[in-house]
C-alpha cells in the first residue's frame, strides 16, 4: 500500500461516524488475521439491504394492492398476514401495517435506537439510525420529507409512528395510477424501500 493511498484511506475513515469507524477498524483487524472475507460480508450486507428485505416488503404491498381481502387482513393483523407469505423472524415478529391515503401520509422512525422490520425491509439504512433523523422526524416530519425530495400538499396530514422492540411498522404506499390489471410481480417493482418507511412514495407507472 502506498503512503498516499494509506493517507486517503485514513482521511476517509475520519469522515465516518464513530460506530461505523469502529466497525471498519474491527473488520480490518479480522481480515488481516484471515478470520473473515470482506467480499463475503459485502454480499451478505447487500442481500439484506437491497434484495431479501425490500423485495419481501414489496411483495406484501403488491398483494395488498391486488387483493382487498388481504389488505383488510394486513390492516387487522399484519403479523399473521405477512407471516402467511413466509416473511417472519429477524426483528419482524410483531408488525403493524399503516396505509397511506389521500388525506394521510405515514412516516416510520425509531426514536430510541434503530428498531426495524428486517424480515420485510432488510437492514436499516444508515440514515434511519442517525440521531438527526430519529429526532427531527418527530419534530419536523414535513421538513424531513422535503429533504428526501418528497413535498406533500400542506393539507395532507403526516402521522409519525415510533417503532419499538415489541412493534415494528410497514407503510403501505398508495397504489400508483395507471396500474389497473397489473400482476403482483409487476406491481412489486414500483414499491421502494423508502416508500415502505414513508420517506418516499411508490414509483409511477411507466
Amino acid at each position: 500500500m502506498s503512503h498516499d493511498h494509506h493517507h486517503d484511506h485514513l482521511h476517509h475513515d475520519n469522515e465516518l461516524d464513530p460506530m461505523t469507524a469502529r466497525v471498519r477498524a474491527l473488520e480490518t483487524i479480522l481480515t488481516r488475521k484471515g478470520l473473515i472475507d470482506p467480499a463475503a460480508i459485502d454480499v451478505i450486507v447487500d442481500t439484506y439491504e437491497t434484495k431479501v428485505g425490500p423485495r419481501n416488503g414489496a411483495a406484501v404491498v403488491a398483494k395488498a394492492w391486488s387483493e382487498p381481502d388481504f389488505a383488510e387482513w394486513l390492516k387487522r393483523d399484519a403479523t399473521a398476514a405477512i407471516a402467511s407469505l413466509g416473511f417472519t423472524g429477524r426483528q419482524g415478529e410483531h408488525m403493524q401495517a399503516v396505509f397511506n391515503t389521500d388525506e394521510t401520509h405515514n412516516l416510520v422512525v425509531c426514536t430510541l435506537c434503530s428498531c426495524y422490520p428486517w424480515s420485510v425491509l432488510g437492514l436499516p439504512p444508515v440514515w434511519y439510525k442517525a440521531p438527526p433523523y430519529r429526532s427531527r422526524a418527530v419534530i419536523d416530519p414535513r421538513g424531513v420529507l422535503e429533504e428526501f425530495g418528497l413535498s406533500l400538499p400542506k393539507d395532507k396530514k403526516i402521522r409519525v409512528w415510533d417503532s419499538t422492540a415489541e412493534l415494528r411498522y410497514l407503510v403501505v404506499p398508495q397504489r400508483p395510477a395507471g396500474t389497473e390489471g397489473w400482476s403482483e410481480e409487476r406491481l412489486a417493482h414500483l414499491v421502494t424501500r423508502d416508500s415502505m418507511i414513508g420517506t418516499g412514495v411508490a414509483r409511477e407507472a411507466a
